[in-house]
């Protein structure tokens, strides 16, 4: 890690990403200090607190997002907005002092958001999929190709969910829930999904039908998003594609691609984007069909020291221009979830034999390169961010058993928010596609006030409008302090049903922050208490 790390700081910082066979940097991403932001959470998992808060002030300092950039909408949010929401969740582990409402404000929460906002745009389409290419400034481009891959429109709840969760914005949530379903809704009769759509028609553009590039992470954030947000929705969807993948793709476990109308065969290629699929079946129990097609990748592993974009299954091959290794994670990934679910031996095997590949195939002076042709070992001058995101993270906390990452919710911490008492790093975090781990508890330390506020603020109108009508007395239960006056009914009515509120007050009808929720009011008798 850190040879890679110093490297990139030493050479190629401001840029995305580290060169290193020329020991320089180039963007690729959008010009965001990439590599900074994708290696931060992985700071704090090796244990180096001091630098984690060094990089959160450099951040702060430097990273903009209005400029005049084309940025992947897919990039940008599984390595920008993913990489700022953990490491903001994590910012109380790693020493920082956090301001009053952490987890529910902060500055690393304000970038997500503001990156986040940056990608809105591409989402107002009429199938409510996404485009693949937004300019921060300008927003989509007119010219802009309508054609997305389905990995691009299916990969935000995960990240776009805590969001809304945390600012209690729904419009994040509200559009990644759209695009999934809307991926669902225009799956075929054999259920399953292409590789590439139009999202102005709804028509599939690609109809190759796999677990691979293009439509990887699709599944994978069916199956996060459930577990992250406890939804049986999400989950259900999955085991219905899961079904016909096995259906259609699976031979000997090995998965093929089909053609998604027919379920004949298009390509008989193992793709190295493949290899997260183990990882994700050990998240819905099935261990056993994990461990062998995880069995099957790592022969192409020991054939050549690392996994090919493309492996032709019959031949036993790569397939010709397919043949690199840019550092990926994803066996690694599989073998880490695999190993905590196994114990078996052979996972820590895997993991030694990606350590001493990487080390003497592709370390350069510099860092680590991306290796052109496994058959030859030649290499690209190119370091991609996820290689200190994810490759090294998973490999780490393969060997690292005792983890904070690992904690079974033995050991907790409890934080005092504005909004009542909240429970945080009890363990269960759930990773996004770039291996930024997403605190799933964080969720429920700002949403429930929210909840309750419009439940309350909606009684409230009504009891306003009753007495309004004189049908109905309504008395304060509870005095907020001073300056700070519940909203009087004779004010006038609220901004519901497209009136104004009165300018006499500006604050909301729960706006008494030196009190608890529960002393706040009271209506007909019933005391709204944190618990219920």
């Amino acid at each position: 890690f850190y040879h890679a790390y110093e490297h990139y700081l030493e050479s190629a910082f401001p840029y995305d990403e580290l060169r290193p066979l020329t020991c320089d940097g180039q963007d690729t991403w959008g010009s965001f200090s990439l590599t900074l932001i994708d290696a931060l959470d992985t700071l704090l998992i090796l244990g180096n607190v001091s630098e984690f808060q060094r990089v959160v002030s450099v951040l702060q300092e430097g990273v903009d997002f209005d400029i005049d950039v084309n940025a992947s909408v897919f990039e940008t949010n599984i390595r920008v907005v993913g990489g700022l929401l953990s490491a903001h969740l994590l910012s109380k582990k790693a020493g920082i002092a956090v301001e009053a409402g952490w987890p529910c404000s902060g500055p690393l929460l304000r970038m997500a958001e503001e990156a986040a906002r940056k990608l809105l745009p591409a989402f107002q389409t009429p199938t409510g999929m996404p485009y693949g290419t937004v300019n921060l400034l300008h927003g989509v481009n007119p010219g802009e190709t309508p054609v997305t891959c389905t990995a691009g429109i299916g990969t935000f709840i995960v990240e776009f969910a805590t969001l809304s969760h945390l600012t209690g914005d729904p419009v994040f949530e509200d559009v990644a829930r759209k695009a999934l379903k809307a991926l669902w809704k225009n799956r075929s009769d054999i259920g399953l999904v292409g590789n590439h759509i139009d999202v102005i028609t709804a028509k599939w553009v690609a109809q190759d039908a796999g677990i691979g590039a293009g439509v990887d992470s699709y599944f994978e954030y069916l199956v996060k998003g459930a577990i992250l947000l406890q939804d049986k929705e999400l989950m259900s969807m999955f085991l219905e594609y899961n079904k016909a993948i096995k259906n259609y793709t699976k031979f000997d476990d090995w998965y093929l691609w089909v053609q998604m109308y027919k379920g004949t065969v298009s390509m008989p290629v193992f793709q190295s984007l493949e290899a997260y699929w183990p990882g994700l079946q050990s998240l819905v129990g099935d261990v056993d069909n994990a461990m062998r097609t995880f069995l099957n990748y790592y022969t192409v592993w020991k054939q050549f020291g690392g996994l090919p974009e493309f492996y032709n299954i019959p031949q036993g091959y790569t397939v010709d221009k397919r043949e690199g290794y840019p550092l990926r994670p994803e066996l690694i990934e599989s073998a880490m979830y695999l190993y905590r679910a196994t114990r078996d031996p052979t996972l820590l095997e895997l993991g030694r034999d990606v350590v001493e590949s990487i080390e003497k195939i592709s370390k350069v002076d510099c860092g680590f390169a991306t290796i052109k042709d496994l058959r030859d070992h030649r290499l690209d001058n190119r370091m991609e961010s996820f290689f200190l995101a994810e490759t090294v993270k998973y490999l780490y906390l393969l060997f690292d058993p005792d983890n904070f990452i690992h904690n079974d919710g033995s050991v907790f911490d409890v934080v005092i928010t504005p909004y009542g008492e909240c429970v945080l790093n009890a363990g269960g975090y759930v990773f996004n596609t770039e291996a930024h781990p997403i605190d799933p508890a964080a969720l429920h330390c700002c949403r429930k006030r929210k909840e309750e506020q419009w439940e309350v603020e909606d009684l409230m109108q009504e009891f306003y409008s009753l007495k309004k009508n004189k049908k109905f007395p309504l008395k304060r239960a509870a005095e907020c302090g001073e300056g700070e006056s519940a909203k009087d009914p004779e004010d006038g009515p609220s901004e519901k049903g497209g009136e104004k509120r009165s300018s006499k007050s500006t604050h909301s009808l729960l706006s008494c922050p030196s009190q608890s929720f529960n002393a706040k009011l009271a209506v007909l008798g019933q005391v709204f208490l944190d618990n219920t």
